[in-house]
Formats: C-alpha cells, sequence, structure tokens
C-alpha cells in the first residue's frame, strides 16, 4: 500500500467536498489511522457567546474523520465510495479561539480494506476528540464510516 501525504489528503478533501472550503480548517497532521486538523478563530463562524457555533465543531470533526478515511483508503476509492453513515457528538466545555479535532481509526485499516477485498461493506468508527489551546476538551465525536463498494 502506498503512503499517503498530507497535502494529498488536504487536496482531496478539499476537492471532493467543496463545503470544507467554507470552514475552511488547516490540516496540521496526518498518518494512517490518524490525522490532525486545526479550525482557526474566524468571527463569521462564531455562536451567540463568541466561540465557533457547534455546527463549526461538527463540521471539523466529521472533516477530521473524513482525512482519516481519505488516507486510510486512498486506494480503495477506484471501488468503493466512503461514506458517513451516522455520528453522534458530546459538547463537554465552552469552545473559544482556535480548535484542533485528533482523528483516530478504531480499527486497523488492513483489516477494513480486507473486509471490502472479500465483498462486504465494511463498517467502522472513527473517534475525534477537540480542545481549546490550553488543551480543554471542548467535545468529542465518533463518525461510522462505511466504504459502500461501486455497483
Amino acid at each position: 500500500m502506498a503512503t499517503v501525504d498530507l497535502a494529498t489528503v488536504r487536496d482531496s478533501l478539499t476537492g471532493l467536498v467543496p463545503f470544507v472550503r467554507l470552514i475552511a480548517p488547516e490540516f496540521l497532521e496526518h498518518e494512517e489511522g490518524r490525522a490532525l486538523l486545526r479550525q482557526p478563530d474566524r468571527a463569521e463562524l462564531h455562536n451567540h457567546v463568541g466561540g465557533p457555533h457547534a455546527g463549526v465543531l461538527f463540521s471539523l470533526a466529521e472533516t477530521a474523520s473524513g482525512a482519516v478515511v481519505i488516507g486510510a483508503f486512498m486506494e480503495q476509492l477506484a471501488v468503493a465510495t466512503p461514506l458517513a453513515v451516522g455520528a453522534e457528538i458530546r459538547y463537554l466545555k465552552l469552545a473559544r479561539g482556535e480548535i484542533t479535532a485528533e482523528a483516530l481509526l478504531s480499527r486497523p485499516a488492513a483489516e477494513v480494506r480486507a473486509e471490502l477485498a472479500e465483498g462486504g461493506r465494511p463498517e467502522f468508527d472513527v473517534a475525534v476528540t477537540m480542545r481549546r489551546d490550553d488543551g480543554a476538551i471542548v467535545a468529542e465525536m465518533t463518525v461510522r464510516w462505511t466504504l459502500r463498494p461501486h455497483a
């Protein structure tokens, strides 16, 4: 399997998902099964208490999970479409300033690829932790993904 670099993951996501360009997160780190993104603090994305809107936090986490999926399964895009099939988020503390989102694949990517190669439609979770600059966790999200084989 070829290694997918951060720029390829970023360019793929911003090319495939126009909404990602709207919130414009920064792609900081990527390795198979892990991604780290940062949402810059932008007034037009704020809520009524001056921090990032809940929808921005959700979108940041979903984008971070997508970076994990694209990075881990880039070679499978020719035979399957990655789709988020569910998500659960918990808002824990007031978000202020820049927010980082660290996303982690819940099971080995090789296991997911093998299930797809055997004709299955694998499902797997990506857990995302969002933090303020002071390190406090402001939200946690789990996104359930599938790789839907092309017809």
